[in-house]
């Protein structure tokens, strides 16, 4: 495949349409307390966070592969506004079952556009500067997605959470019309139909070793970022912490910090230290949530540096992995990202669902464990890639 030209200014608008699109699949999570009392306390509502997890993870099968056979552009447009559609949905939803609906719409849309883009984006860079484009653009996917808690909760406990939906549709319509001008009117990247692309996709995933297993060592770390994020907003609006919407948004907002460490690692992951970056990075994450786990009792400062320690490991990870994966094919990258962010997201839909059942069993400490045990099988399955030969 010829590498497409590329400006600073693109990858960078490129990175912030990832971030404004990513964070509307998590203004929910801070927010579940006041959506749930809006409900009458409906037990339904944190069905929320793994509703959206599912939708991402459906579009990763069946809308990402499309990035390679159709025209990247106009899909991406037709994306944006579609989510759009959603978040108007969730932000006049009366019922619930209509609010799970809408969380699942933005999740698919969501996955179909940063998706689309990322690997658009890798199509942009050279051989040698992959990482580091990668890295810009998930930068900003890194920071839309930690910040997105603090913009919900400042925005709803001003005007409701019903407002703050409503006022990023308006957001999402404008970004269609920017990337409408913005992105290249590249033709596909692959003659090919969507069956046989949905067979290529299978097929991929079957002959690389390496891809299978970056994806179950990606899934793990997610899982555990899951935990933590579908649980941590329970633990600060109860005692000993009493936390309303705005303070666990800016709670939220310290582990933003966590997004500039994809560039360093970018660069790191592009002079090819893969395997001890990944190996470091899991261990932190392990680390991290047992300093979360000392923040349970009210000493907010081990909370705040387990959260932040977190947000490094596990979005550190993440870059390393799709550096090592989009080097494994030449062209057709939604394919990659197809297989990939399948396995990814799932480990996301795990992390959410069984965090929230520990949480409800066992308390926070319960929840930090199982993290915990996520990072730990992550770190296991990386060491058994190290043992066969593989980055």
């Amino acid at each position: 495949m010829t590498t497409l030209p590329q400006s600073r200014r693109t990858i960078w608008l490129l990175a912030a349409v990832y971030g404004l699109t990513i964070a509307n699949l998590y203004y929910c999570q801070p927010l579940l307390p006041q959506i749930s009392r809006s409900y009458g306390a409906d037990a339904a509502v944190g069905a929320l966070t793994t509703a959206g997890q599912l939708g991402y993870a459906l579009a990763l099968v069946l809308v990402v592969p499309l990035g390679d056979i159709v025209r990247r552009r106009p899909l991406v447009v037709l994306l944006l506004c579609a989510d759009a559609a959603a978040l108007g949905l969730t932000a006049a939803a009366p019922p619930v079952e209509v609010l799970l609906v809408a969380g699942a719409a933005i999740g698919l849309t969501s996955a179909g556009v940063v998706n689309v883009l990322v690997a658009y984006a890798a199509g942009l860079a050279g051989e040698g500067t992959r990482g580091r484009v990668v890295g810009t653009v998930l930068s900003g996917g890194l920071a839309g997605i930690l910040l997105s808690r603090t913009v919900a909760g400042l925005v709803a406990e001003a005007v409701g959470w019903r407002a703050l939906f409503g006022a990023a549709a308006v957001v999402t319509l404008a970004l269609a019309g920017v990337l409408a001008r913005v992105m290249l009117p590249a033709p596909p990247e692959t003659a090919m139909g969507y069956g046989g692309q949905l067979r290529a996709t299978v097929r991929l995933a079957a002959r690389e070793p390496e891809l299978r297993r970056r994806s179950v060592v990606g899934a793990c770390a997610f899982a555990g970022f899951t935990v933590f994020w579908a649980t941590v907003a329970f633990l600060l609006a109860a005692a000993p912490y009493r936390y309303g919407e705005a303070r666990i948004g800016l709670f939220a907002l310290v582990g933003a910090a966590g997004a500039l460490a994809a560039r360093p690692v970018g660069r790191a992951a592009d002079r090819g230290r893969q395997r001890p970056l990944t190996w470091g990075l899991l261990a932190l994450g392990t680390a991290a949530f047992a300093m979360a786990g000392a923040g349970g009792g009210g000493r907010l400062g081990w909370l705040v540096v387990g959260m932040l320690a977190l947000d490094v490991a596990v979005h550190g990870t993440h870059l390393v992995n799709l550096s090592v994966v989009y080097g494994l094919v030449n062209g057709a990258r939604s394919r990659v990202a197809s297989a990939y962010m399948t396995v990814y997201t799932l480990g996301g839909v795990a992390g959410s669902a069984g965090g929230t059942a520990a949480y409800r069993f066992g308390g926070w400490t319960a929840a930090c464990a199982l993290g915990a045990a996520f990072m730990l099988a992550g770190l296991a399955v990386a060491a058994g890639g190290a043992r066969s030969g593989r980055r």
